[in-house]
């Protein structure tokens, strides 16, 4: 399946794989809009430190049906457990299926350039939500990542590309 025909693109895979920079570099490629399922599922607050407030399961059902409905999109994330409607809705699914030791390194990376303003985050990135990616990462690898790929595998094998090097996405993007 190329790229170039599918018009709704669903990213999944753990922190640190580069669901967020693939998202967007086919954003402007195909010049199709894009989602991450973080700010679905919080609803951002920037003021104050209170912090992002989780969304009603409602609401971010509302939010990703209005996504999933349009015409082209493409949507980012780690969730799986409640998103059948866009996987269902999707004409390519990408699991990136990056190995663990270099997810870390883009997460030390990432905060690096983070703190030091050099890229954009959605959320404040603290030194406690750097500790707390770690764990992520560990848990997407010993229980997430085997769930979704059972998933993807069962139901939506005929759209799913599994991406196992960062090297990989810039072949498929081209």
């Amino acid at each position: 399946m190329q790229s170039a025909s599918c018009k709704k693109i669903h990213i999944v895979g753990s922190v640190g794989s580069g669901k967020t920079t693939l998202a967007r570099l086919l954003s402007h490629e195909l010049k199709v809009p894009h989602y991450e399922l973080d700010n679905i599922m919080w609803e951002r607050t920037y003021e104050g430190d209170e912090g992002d407030k989780r969304r009603s399961e409602a609401d971010r059902k509302k939010c990703l049906h209005h996504i999933a409905a349009s015409k082209e999109w493409i949507i980012e994330g780690v969730h799986y457990t409640w998103v059948n409607e866009s996987f269902n809705e999707a004409d390519l699914i990408i699991f990136l299926d990056i190995h663990y030791l270099k997810r870390i390194g883009f997460i030390i990376k990432r905060y690096v350039l983070q703190k030091a303003k050099i890229e954009k985050a959605n959320y404040a990135p603290t030194f406690s939500i750097f500790i707390k990616m770690f764990q992520w990462n560990a848990d997407f690898e010993k229980q997430s990542k085997p769930e979704i790929l059972h998933t993807l595998r069962t139901s939506y094998n005929d759209k799913l590309i599994i991406v196992k090097k960062r090297e990989e996405i810039e072949h498929f993007i081209s």
